[in-house]
């Protein structure tokens, strides 16, 4: 990669650099918040995602009352519910103020940072809704828990996390180069489903989506384009880096390189 090294590095940001098992709330917040004007362009499977569960909703009979989206960034999933459900007004929480600014004006939002729980409202809310959040909380089982236990007999929850077995061509990469993978580490779905109440779960599924580009660096950079740059998984030196993209797999679509994400899709009724 020779003068490319240094560019390496910028682009990968936090994904590739930072150190350190435990991952604060506020590092996660000051990655998000200075990706906020940039975010809305770049994060295509977030709004892929969103647009899903806004449709999934439409064949479920939620109440009409407090909607929140949790953790909604720049508004794609709260956007989405509006659009398909018109008349119904969506809550954008976010513990970003500079997330929340990009908003457009007369939407409703609330700062409130997740890692501390929900906030204490004065109605219990008809449905939570939530899209790439729960991986980036402390303890995303307990989180989960608290979410579901939150609402009232018939209240819903929509999620969409990623999970366990997401980014199988750069583990791969990794192993094959003898380096760490510095990937965040996901949520195992099976322990997830394990600590929702018997009989609640609407919908349970695990979805693919593999994103191309003619090289890894590319398939990296949008991680750190919409702020979702921070590991608990170590760092590597620029040389660590290029023995992982060497090994890095070829695809068998154009362009020649891939990078996948499993997805995790629950619908909840209380």
């Amino acid at each position: 990669m020779g003068p490319r090294t240094d560019h390496t590095n910028g682009a990968l940001g936090g994904a590739a650099m930072a150190g350190g098992p435990v991952i604060r709330p506020d590092q996660v917040l000051e990655r998000f918040s200075r990706a906020a004007p940039t975010y809305a362009g770049d994060a295509q499977l977030q709004r892929a995602m969103a647009w899903r569960l806004a449709q999934l909703s439409r064949h479920c009979s939620i109440r009409r009352g407090l909607w929140a989206d949790l953790g909604s960034g720049t508004g794609h999933l709260a956007a989405a519910l509006e659009a398909a459900h018109p008349g119904q007004r969506v809550i954008r929480l976010d513990g970003s103020a500079a997330m929340l600014n990009s908003h457009p004006r007369g939407t409703r939002t609330l700062r409130h940072d997740l890692s501390r729980g929900l906030p204490d409202w004065s109605e219990p809310p008809q449905l939570l809704a939530s899209s790439f959040v729960l991986h980036w909380l402390p303890d995303p089982v307990q989180q989960l828990r608290r979410w579901v236990d939150a609402l009232p007999k018939g209240g819903w929850l929509a999620l969409a996390v990623p999970v366990d077995g997401s980014f199988p061509q750069w583990q791969h990469a990794a192993r094959a180069a003898d380096q760490a993978c510095t990937a965040l580490t996901m949520p195992a779905r099976e322990q997830l489903i394990a600590a929702l109440p018997d009989g609640v779960v609407q919908r349970d599924e695990c979805l693919s989506f593999t994103q191309h580009a003619a090289n890894p660096l590319r398939l990296l950079r949008p991680m750190s384009s919409i702020g979702a740059s921070v590991t608990n998984s170590g760092r590597l030196s620029p040389g660590q880096w290029k023995a992982v993209f060497r090994a890095w797999p070829q695809a068998n679509a154009s362009p020649g390189f891939a990078l996948t994400w499993r997805m995790w899709v629950l619908m909840v009724k209380r």
